[in-house]
């Protein structure tokens, strides 16, 4: 048991740290994917209307996410994927003002009012600070994070330590451990602002998140843990974008319809 909590935070503390080669980019919407999924006419409604700008995580680069977004375009959203500058390495709050940026442009582009976010991990405190302190609350309908520490983890911390304090220098690191001001200033009063409909989505499996309940909001939000809905469904931090089942937990909360997500989704 111990060593498989060792390898478990030496892993963790591998995937926080891994220096970044690639620069930064966004991806523009994509023509809709042949991948089939079954949607309802509300979903269909849903898709019709907000374009869905999936934010990428922690050295996450744009080709990880495209499984969920050939998902989101097969039942008729329109997608793009937004990857954090230098892979989210740098201040959360810089990537935020990127993304806002982002948005802007895509609403351009599109002539949408307000847009649909679902954030992974470090992406879901980007997109969270965007709506909280750079008046995303106004251009947002709805926030979905999947597996995002949005009180911490103690991996970070863990991650601290072993980088004598300094998380070797990943300042998102050091913005994600408990405890930490950037954290302090995001969970200062309401949890979920605005008229922006809110959601996350956690499992038990998160080697990243820890403990995994810091992954869920208070003051309303609709969190999801997948195992309480699929007590076998094993989903790890990563898997959060791959998986079936999660997946149509993102595509009811996007059309605002009851979440009861589907335990034999592939």
């Amino acid at each position: 048991m111990l060593l498989r909590t060792i390898l478990a935070a030496t892993t963790a503390a591998t995937v926080l740290l891994v220096p970044a080669a690639a620069q930064a980019a966004a991806a523009e919407p994509a023509a809709p994917s042949t991948t089939a999924t079954v949607a309802t006419a509300a979903e269909r409604a849903a898709a019709a209307a907000d374009p869905v700008i999936v934010v990428g995580g922690l050295s996450g680069i744009s080709i990880a996410y495209e499984p969920i977004a050939a998902r989101l375009r097969a039942d008729g959203y329109r997608v793009s994927i937004f990857q954090l500058p230098n892979l989210g390495l740098g201040d959360i709050r810089e990537s935020a003002r990127a993304l806002s940026s982002y948005v802007d442009r895509l609403r351009a582009a599109t002539g949408a009012a307000r847009v649909d976010l679902v954030g992974h991990s470090e992406g879901g405190l980007v997109s969270r600070w965007y709506v909280k302190y750079l008046g995303g609350a106004a251009t947002v309908d709805q926030y979905v994070s999947l597996g995002s520490p949005q009180y911490g983890t103690y991996v970070a911390n863990l991650v601290a330590v072993l980088g004598l304090g300094s998380c070797a220098g990943v300042i998102a690191c050091q913005q994600m451990t408990i405890g930490s001001s950037f954290l302090a200033d995001l969970n200062a009063g309401d949890d979920t602002p605005g008229p922006v409909r809110w959601a996350t989505v956690r499992t038990w499996q998160d080697e990243l998140v820890r403990p995994v309940d810091n992954a869920l909001l208070a003051d309303g939000a609709t969190n999801i843990l997948v195992q309480a809905w699929c007590p076998l469904r094993v989903v790890g931090p990563l898997g959060l974008v791959l998986d079936g089942t999660t997946y149509t937990a993102v595509r009811q909360v996007l059309a605002g319809a009851p979440v009861q997500p589907n335990c034999f989704a592939v």
